[in-house]
């Protein structure tokens, strides 16, 4: 085999390839990136037997053939040439990489061991990618880290005909947003669990990329999604999605409208003095909100902004870092708080001005930290 591609153009395709590569393979090929050049495309695939990434990028092919190689390594390789053309010729076990006057010899892996990819399934519809991706970083900051609860890792989609769903929790907040889509088959209704952290890489990675095409397996182990000639596919995460969706309240009877960038200042100075585990108090009257944290000998602050009520006065405290990371998540001039009494869940969701309806297409539900008197 024997190829010359750019080298911004190489570095870019196997640092892409590469991010789906494990950290600790469950078998030494599984490290390894499959590279195959024929009639002038260069394809690179890797596979974990949980994800799978493939793209195709035009080069100047001499010799056609395959190679399986170490991808981190060759990563790491690429991103270290100079911005010149890359030569990659075989040589019997070894696979040479020129670039100007840097040369290096990588060892090849037995290609013929690696497994097959899966195919992708077939296209289920059609998403912006930008609109997708903002969608996924809304709804991820409330996915689970913790690996001994697996369900919660996950990111549920939730499909019914144009719209699609998006759901993730962690048991002390929940994030839900809601997109457009244009399905292949009309009135389509289904379901899937996608760790949040591959969300995360296809939202990044594929999103910005205009169009972004996602694909259902018939029988609902595997996920895909495509653009820009690049494709993924993930198995889904096994098991029963807790029903969360009930959690948010019917009814509530105490609005609060904030501007967004005020309240994220001032949380953030105010959390200054939150030690560990403390919480941030928001207490809310009429024309103001007052947030303080801090208690007895220790550091405290207070700070005081506008704000808007509809209802009785009210005040809640919330752990600062969930606080943060949910109004960081809202791109709108003000955001609302839905309440129903302190000690209960409290919604946050957009709002273009203050005396406008919200948008509901996103919700971030937040559980509150109880106070002594409550």
């Amino acid at each position: 085999m024997k190829f010359r591609v750019e080298r911004d153009v190489l570095a870019e395709a196997v640092s892409w390839t590469a991010r789906s590569l494990s950290p600790r393979p469950p078998v030494p090929i599984l490290a390894g990136l499959l590279i195959k050049a024929e009639a002038g495309t260069l394809s690179l695939a890797s596979f974990d037997y949980e994800i799978s990434a493939r793209l195709e990028i035009p080069a100047d092919v001499l010799e056609e053939g395959t190679i399986l190689v170490s991808g981190r390594l060759l990563a790491d390789i690429c991103r270290s040439l100079p911005s010149a053309p890359v030569e990659v010729a075989t040589d019997g076990s070894k696979v040479t990489l020129t670039c100007r006057n840097s040369r290096f010899n990588l060892a090849t892996m037995p290609e013929g061991e690696y497994p097959e990819l899966p195919k992708l399934p077939d296209i289920s519809g059609v998403v912006d990618g930008d609109a997708f991706a903002q969608a996924v970083s809304q709804v991820i900051i409330a996915a689970s880290r913790d690996d001994t609860l697996p369900i919660l890792t996950g990111v549920r989609m939730e499909i019914e005909d144009d719209l699609i769903t998006l759901l993730a929790t962690d048991r002390y907040r929940l994030a839900l947003r809601e997109v457009t889509w244009k399905p292949t088959t009309p009135g389509i209704s289904t379901s899937a669990l996608v760790k949040a952290k591959t969300l995360s890489e296809v939202a990044k990675t594929l999103g910005g990329a205009g169009d972004l095409n996602i694909a259902f397996s018939a029988d609902s182990e595997l996920i895909g999604f495509e653009s820009g000639g690049r494709r993924t596919t993930s198995l889904l995460v096994d098991g029963d999605y807790p029903k969360i969706r009930s959690l948010f309240p019917e009814n509530t009877p105490i609005h609060a409208t904030v501007q967004t960038s005020s309240l994220v200042e001032a949380v953030r100075r105010v959390s200054l003095v939150a030690e560990r585990n403390t919480p941030v108090r928001l207490a809310f009257s009429e024309g103001q909100v007052t947030l303080d944290a801090g208690t007895g000998e220790d550091a405290q602050a207070s700070e005081s902004i506008e704000a808007t009520l509809e209802g009785d006065d009210i005040t809640v405290a919330f752990n600062p870092h969930y606080l943060s990371e949910g109004l960081g998540a809202f791109s709108s001039t003000y955001v609302r708080f839905s309440f129903t009494s302190p000690p209960k869940p409290a919604v946050m969701s957009a709002q273009d001005d203050v005396a406008g309806e919200d948008r509901e297409d996103y919700r971030y539900l937040l559980m509150p930290v109880r106070l002594p008197n409550q």
